[in-house]
């Protein structure tokens, strides 16, 4: 009942009449902030579960009294898997509802599509999935892995245990063809071979003449970097021409356990993603989180490190406004500029780091079970420092990788 009491809050939107700041929806009991994600269309599949973990971590707040006594109230905008709709819903939040902050996105395509608004109205994104990094904004906090954290750990694992012949697959945006450019370039510098290179579109369902490719490259992995309904439709046709993990290994880095339950534990099993964090992660923090999630919004429902992000997201947010003492959006980047606002999230303890306002994060990479959950098979000793530039890999400086703005 609590919860429910909790939520129904968080659900209720106050109108902008009363409110008492010009620059954000505030008024002298509530403070308002916008989740804008993909709720219908291709990515929905994904970003249901992060928006879910955004509204748990508000009602939690509440709870416990709000920021700088203020109960925190929420506008829910649809990206509807389209960055233009992704724009305009972006521009809504910041320019029409003065929102303090907006917690949103996940393909990069949408990122990009609404960060200069961000940067024109000087308001403030958190961003909470890994991404191809090569990009920093001042109004931007990224809240998900850098390449460094996911991506380049992960081949690094894959050369280590003996994988020598790639083969790139990915959705046809920015994601996944930076991705391969650096996963190219990493490649190469170990004298290994990409065997073959194919993307296809978000709305694709038919992926035959991708998996003749595949069958006619031989290669020993597949990197995985589709996105949404993609995946459900490459894996169950892999499935029914009745290829395992066995046959074609995958490393993927956009299946999480929501996919995995979507998907199937029995299509998966076995094959290899890389995040940051699990539901089987073992942190006290995390037992918590699991636990307040499912009596939320069910006992089916699975946590997954987009989730996690997004949840850590807003507590960072919290901490951040507490510390400048604002909900001012450069009196809480000054503060975010100190180095020192952390929380303890369910991945481990994680520091936005001053400079470039991505976090320093533990890497897992992990194998799905039968069980449909993701079990740690490696992980880092401890939390890697963020580099989006990759400027500390000599085989990237000397690729020449350059941002893709």
């Amino acid at each position: 009942m609590k919860k429910s009491v909790a939520l129904l809050l968080a659900l209720t939107v106050l109108p902008l009449a009363g409110c008492g700041n010009e620059s954000t929806q505030e008024s002298a009991d509530t403070v308002t902030v916008g989740l804008l994600h993909s709720l219908t269309g291709s990515m929905a599949i994904s970003e249901q579960s992060v928006r879910d973990a955004e509204i748990l971590a508000i009602t939690e707040i509440n709870e416990s009294g709000g920021v700088l006594g203020k109960q925190i109230v929420y506008i829910q905008e649809d990206g509807a898997s389209d960055s233009s709709t992704f724009a305009t819903k972006a521009e809504k939040l910041v320019d029409s509802d003065k929102v303090a902050a907006v917690f949103g996105c996940w393909t990069s395509s949408s990122r990009k599509a609404v960060k200069s608004i961000f940067e024109d109205y000087n308001a403030l994104l958190w961003y909470p999935v890994q991404y191809e990094g090569m990009e920093s904004s001042s109004n931007i906090i990224y809240t998900g892995a850098a390449p460094n954290q996911q991506i380049v750990p992960a081949i690094e694992y894959l050369i280590e245990q003996g994988y020598e012949n790639f083969f790139l697959l990915g959705s046809d945006y920015v994601f996944p063809r930076t991705a391969n450019m650096i996963i190219e370039a990493q490649v190469e510098a170990a004298g290994l071979n990409v065997v073959g290179a194919e993307y296809a579109d978000m709305e694709q369902t038919d992926f035959a003449a991708i998996i003749a490719k595949i069958e006619a490259a031989q290669p020993d992995v597949i990197i995985n970097t589709l996105n949404g309904t993609g995946n459900v439709s490459f894996f169950k046709q892999m499935s029914e021409k009745n290829y395992t993990a066995e046959d074609y290994m995958t490393m993927s880095f956009s299946i999480a356990e929501e996919e995995v339950a979507t998907i199937g534990a029995d299509i998966l099993e076995d094959h290899l993603v890389s995040w940051n964090y699990y539901q089987t992660t073992q942190t006290d923090a995390n037992d918590d989180f699991v636990a307040a999630y499912k009596e939320m919004f069910g006992d089916s429902r699975v946590t997954s490190d987009p989730a996690e992000a997004a949840y850590a997201a807003v507590y960072l947010w919290k901490e951040a406004v507490e510390m400048a003492e604002s909900f001012d959006v450069d009196a809480v980047l000054a503060a975010i500029a100190t180095g020192e606002v952390s929380f303890d999230a369910p991945e481990g303890t994680v520091v936005i780091n001053g400079d470039n306002q991505h976090l320093a994060k533990p890497v897992r990479i992990g194998e799905i079970r039968e069980d449909g959950l993701i079990y740690e098979i490696y992980s880092t000793d401890s939390p890697v420092e963020p580099d989006p530039y990759l400027y500390t890999y000599d085989w990237a400086v000397a690729a020449g990788i350059q941002p893709l703005e």
